[in-house]
């Protein structure tokens, strides 16, 4: 029998002489493995029929005729419990007959913004497809003006075969315009009930939208609060015709802990961790504290270390901003300076749509610096500007899209002798040709504008280098030596434009490998690409993808200057390099 089995699925042939590929992928028969026995094939032959018939459909036949045969028995005929015990051959015949187009094709009524498909139309194809998106573009385009609870009412579908054509009548009916009704919410434990509906939004008492409620839905989700997020119509109409509305949440575990490791030959190893609480005082609040110790063994000056905290509230001054306060006390120990700092700032971050978002706040920060400059410690007042556009596949691990983050800096000091503002634009694009191969492009424009090179804070200058800027270069190797008095010191640059380009392929599932070329570029002024220098770095590089984001490991060299090739620097870590 097994060995009949297979025979058989062998012998499953398909007579057909249009729309064989949507045949194909519709039958089952064509479907059944080795390890089918006799039964499965009645089984799946007399299921055949109803989706053979849909698949013409949905091609436009509608005057078609279905004929499957095991060992030359009709197989509506044949029962799978009276199976025979082999079975040698099964045949599927089908002729499509010809090609409907639409004659009538009438959807009433509609509003007067309605958009139907094109394809809707009379002498187009009358694809069973093209009916069911019209239709539902029909009742959308309702459900966009209030209309709730509206529905087809009736429909006619005539098949006149002596011309091969389809008439389609469709009859909706509207229901009244509804505003929504109260929102109840249904799960929540830990986060209350009153801060779920601020956070939410939804406009109780303004006209229905299913654009709001899924608005609403996405607001609930990005506080990270909680692991789902439902909204369901009522399925009755409320009072004055009003549409309650119910939202079934899960709440997500309240606090997270996390680590993080990077490794590169010349800036040594990075450890860093963190503590997250999702819902602080009982209304999604976010506090989450981040430290950091870099530079460990490595040849870039010292040891780095950074505590930073965060705390954001969402729904404050409206559904879609957010307040937040943050704080850092940090170290930089690096080859041209050494820095302690202590920075608060707050603000708020206003979420435009799901792509973008803007952040303005004030921030106050003082600091002490060491450098071949001099010893000086100083007080700034800053306001910084943001804007993000993120429309990326995958955060970690983007294929397709493309990012932009756009900051603006201005800052001056308390006693008022350090002035200017420091902008900074990073853009990224990918795209995916076939199934392996994506291509991947970053830049970068920064610049310094107002204070002189010695006046400016040493870490809102630009280097170039390492890991972050031009892999294969040494850490922070590019800057600006110049002279002061009777010494050269060597400073960060007033400017800065950089570009790294990756090309990576999939070899398996969850293995790629990558080349890369990153280029970067420092100047004096704080005109990009005016007075400066730069160089470049390429290499190779493999990801290995994990639940938290790629494995990465890339090995680079210098692809300019006098010691180009002759070098190697190492870099692991998670996540892609951009």
């Amino acid at each position: 029998m097994a060995w009949a089995s297979s025979a058989a699925a062998q012998e499953v042939r398909l007579v057909a002489e249009t729309a064989r590929d949507a045949l194909s992928e519709a039958s089952l028969l064509r479907q059944l493995d080795d390890d089918a026995v006799p039964q499965d094939f009645i089984a799946a032959a007399r299921a055949d029929y109803r989706r053979l018939l849909t698949a013409l459909y949905a091609e436009g036949y509608f005057g078609g005729t279905i004929s499957i045969t095991i060992d030359g028995a009709e197989a509506a005929n044949l029962s799978p419990l009276a199976a025979p015990s082999v079975i040698n051959s099964v045949v599927i015949t089908v002729d499509s007959g010809p090609k409907f187009t639409f004659g009538t094709a009438s959807i009433t009524p509609l509003p007067p913004t309605a958009t139907l498909p094109e394809e809707f139309s009379p002498g187009r194809t009358a694809a069973s497809n093209r009916i069911q998106s019209a239709v539902g573009a029909g009742l959308r385009s309702w459900r966009d003006q209030g209309f709730a609870k509206v529905r087809v009412a009736g429909q006619q579908v005539v098949a006149r075969h002596d011309d091969s054509r389809l008439d389609v009548t469709v009859n909706i009916e509207t229901g009244p315009r509804l505003t929504f009704g109260p929102l109840t919410i249904r799960g929540n434990d830990d986060v209350r009930t009153e801060r779920i509906r601020e956070i939410a939004g939804l406009p109780t008492g303004e006209v229905y939208s299913p654009a709001a409620m899924e608005a609403a839905e996405r607001r609930l989700r990005r506080t990270g609060a909680f692991d789902s997020v439902a909204f369901t119509e009522s399925d009755t109409i409320g009072p004055n015709n009003t549409l309650p509305i119910s939202a079934q949440v899960v709440e997500s575990k309240p606090r997270r802990i996390g680590f993080g490791l990077e490794l590169s030959s010349i800036e040594g190893l990075t450890v860093s961790s963190f503590w997250l609480h999702r819902n602080l005082l009982g209304g999604a609040e976010r506090l989450r504290i981040d430290g950091e110790v870099a530079g460990i063994n490595g040849e870039t000056g010292g040891i780095d270390y950074s505590l930073r905290g965060k705390f954001t509230r969402p729904a404050t001054f409206g559904a879609d901003t957010e307040y937040f306060l943050s704080g850092e006390i940090s170290r930089e120990d690096e080859p041209d300076y050494l820095l302690d700092k202590i920075a608060v700032e707050t603000g708020f971050t206003r979420i435009i749509n799901d792509d973008l978002t803007v952040q303005v706040g004030v921030g106050l920060l003082r600091a002490r610096e060491e450098s071949d400059v001099g010893n000086r410690e100083y007080t700034l007042l800053t306001l910084p500007l943001k804007a993000t556009l993120d429309r990326r596949d995958n955060e970690t691990n983007a294929k397709d899209g493309y990012y932009v983050d756009v900051s603006t800096t201005p800052f001056i000091s308390i006693d008022g002798e350090i002035t200017g503002v420091r902008l900074f634009t990073d853009a990224r694009t990918y795209y995916t040709f076939g199934e392996h191969l994506t291509l991947a492009a970053r830049g970068q424009l920064g610049s310094v504008v107002g204070p002189d090179l010695d006046e400016a804070p040493a870490d809102f200058l630009f280097y170039s280098g390492g890991g972050g800027t031009v892999r294969g270069q040494p850490y922070q190797s590019l800057g600006i030596d110049r002279v002061s008095g009777t010494e050269t010191v060597s400073t960060g640059g007033a400017s800065f434009a950089g570009a790294q380009l990756e090309a990576r392929f999939g070899l398996r599932d969850r293995l790629s490998l990558v080349g890369f070329y990153d280029a970067g570029y420092v100047g004096e002024t704080a005109t990009p690409l005016d007075d400066g220098d730069w160089h470049a770095g390429a290499g190779i590089g493999l990801r290995y993808e994990t639940g938290i984001g790629p494995i990465r490991l890339d090995i680079g060299t210098p692809a300019s200057g006098d010691n180009a090739g002759e070098r190697v620097e190492v870099y692991i870590g998670i996540g892609q390099a951009f």
